[in-house]
């Protein structure tokens, strides 16, 4: 187990967003209060993030109380609980961020919802549809999201807007891929290789999931059949032994308005760090948009293709919004993770804003998740249906 493991237990402007107070009462003026359920890395990710949004980082809980100790020196949080039972009687707590092994979201995001506090919820929701259903039911009448952060690089928005508007013309194909190289040799490991404790996708869940969302919040549209095959590179690993979970999956789609796409989604492949590629081709103009050049976007034309600075004045307005600095001052990954924090807790303030993942988004990440291991497992195609929203 990491120190971000926890085994079990029961029971406005994105980036100026501060001050703020609960939808159902807290005093006037004062921060939220928020806690982190897991210690490794992305519990420091939420960390910068809340810290962005002003909140009180009120404590953590890891594993152990002795990782959750280690943990809140470690990220500067005063205080550390020694289960997430103690973290969830706190009454002062108003926010929780659940950043532990897959197989365990499922149980503990219940568990915060169950104590009547709102939740942030790091991806895959749950390892089961199901278990996702259930969540998503659990949530109504709370904030309850999901970090699908890509949605918040202001150009992916200016992609966005460009299909909304129709001037990107219909869908007509989409080639995405989201590649990585961190489990790329036999001695590379992690717990999320470990179907116990990561669920039966790997690859795809952990990223892959990451870009079907890109793919349907740009396009408006939605995924309705895949067609997926999945390799599996290494079958054993430094210290784990009959490895099912997926290296690499590929999948061809189709959408609800009759667009054809490609995903090629794998952790093994040399020198590509983070790299989530998108390319939308409406039957106007084609979009594109790389995740490791955030601050360009491509749009092709037949005649006269351009690159789109990130410049708030010449920009939609929802990506205006989401430009905390000048033009010329590259903006990445962690601004993004800000801004979508700052956004759940506005909404945990009572505002609604545009495109925050909300454990339903999760939900429909899990429903293509489970459709596109089926299709690799059965060798067929699998129907997503019209109600798998």
């Amino acid at each position: 187990m990491t120190d971000g493991d926890l085994a079990g237990a029961s029971g406005g402007g994105a980036a100026t967003t501060g001050g703020l107070t609960r939808r159902d009462g807290g005093t006037a003026g004062a921060r939220l209060r928020v806690a982190i359920v897991g210690g490794g890395f992305m519990a420091e990710v939420h960390s910068r993030a809340a810290r962005a949004a002003r909140a009180d980082i009120a404590g953590i809980v890891s594993s152990t109380p002795e990782r959750s100790a280690a943990a809140a020196e470690r990220l500067g949080i005063g205080r550390s609980y020694g289960s997430l039972d103690e973290l969830l009687a706190d009454d002062t707590i108003d926010v929780v961020h659940v950043t532990t092994p897959n197989a365990l979201h499922a149980e503990q995001a219940a568990a915060v919802l169950a104590a009547g506090k709102d939740v942030v919820c790091e991806k895959p929701l749950a390892t089961s549809v199901a278990d996702a259903e259930r969540l998503v039911a659990a949530a109504e009448g709370r904030t309850a999201t999901v970090p699908f952060v890509y949605r918040f690089h202001p150009l992916v928005r200016e992609a966005r807007a460009r299909f909304a508007s129709g001037e990107a013309g219909r869908v007509m194909s989409i080639n995405a891929s989201y590649l990585q190289d961190w489990l790329l040799g036999s001695g590379d490991d992690n717990w999320r290789v470990d179907a116990a404790q990561g669920g039966r996708s790997r690859a795809f869940a952990d990223i892959g999931s990451h870009l079907v969302d890109l793919v349907e919040f740009v396009s408006g549209d939605r995924v309705s059949r895949v067609s997926a095959t999945k390799r599996t590179v290494f079958s054993e690993r430094a210290s784990h032994a009959a490895i099912t979970t997926e290296d690499a999956v590929a999948v061809v789609v189709e959408t609800r308005s009759g667009a054809l796409g490609t995903l090629l989604v794998s952790q093994v492949a040399p020198g590509r760090k983070n790299r989530l590629w998108l390319e939308i081709a409406g039957s106007v103009e084609s979009v594109a948009f790389d995740q490791e050049q955030p601050e360009t976007l491509w749009v092709g034309r037949r005649k006269g293709s351009l690159i789109i600075p990130r410049d708030a004045d010449q920009l939609s307005e929802d990506a205006a919004r989401l430009c905390v600095v000048p033009s010329g001052h590259p903006q990445g990954y962690q601004d993004a993770f800000n801004a979508f924090v700052a956004d759940s807790y506005a909404a945990v303030a009572g505002e609604n804003p545009d495109g925050l993942p909300r454990f339903t988004d999760g939900l429909r990440a899990v429903r293509v998740t489970d459709a596109v291991i089926d299709s690799a497992e059965s060798g067929t195609w699998i129907e997503m249906g019209t109600n798998n929203d």
